[in-house]
């Protein structure tokens, strides 16, 4: 059974590259576009990992986070990892004390990278 991993992501190149790169690798994926169907989303549950963008249209990132400490989801999620170019750490540790898992800076990362973090938050 393959891992489900959930991509919320606004930006189409940013998206394609995740997906491309994760279902090459054998991951099943699949892709919101917006804060509000990433949420409905996660509201499933069982996802093994989520990666978050934090600017997202009709609800940031932190607003999804949000949310899900008010409604937890129907079935349990793995980690959840949020996806920034803000290396603010004041929005980051609001992600953490929101329950996010980490954190990936996207314009800091080449494919290879980006996989190896994500096969660390699926151990």
């Amino acid at each position: 059974m393959a891992m489900k991993i959930l991509i919320i992501e606004d930006d189409q190149f940013l998206r394609d590259f995740y997906q491309e790169l994760l279902t090459a690798e054998g991951y099943e994926v699949q892709i919101a576009v917006d804060g509000e169907s990433g949420s409905q989303l996660i509201n499933l549950g069982g996802w093994n990992l989520i990666l978050l963008d934090l600017m997202l249209p009709k609800k940031d990132g932190l607003g999804v986070l949000r949310e899900l400490q008010i409604k937890p989801p129907q079935a349990p999620n793995g980690p959840i990892v949020v996806l920034t170019n803000l290396g603010n750490d004041t929005v980051i540790n609001q992600c953490f004390s929101l329950g996010a898992t980490g954190y990936l800076i996207k314009s800091a990362l080449n494919p290879d990278q980006v996989l190896s973090e994500i096969h660390s938050y699926l151990q």
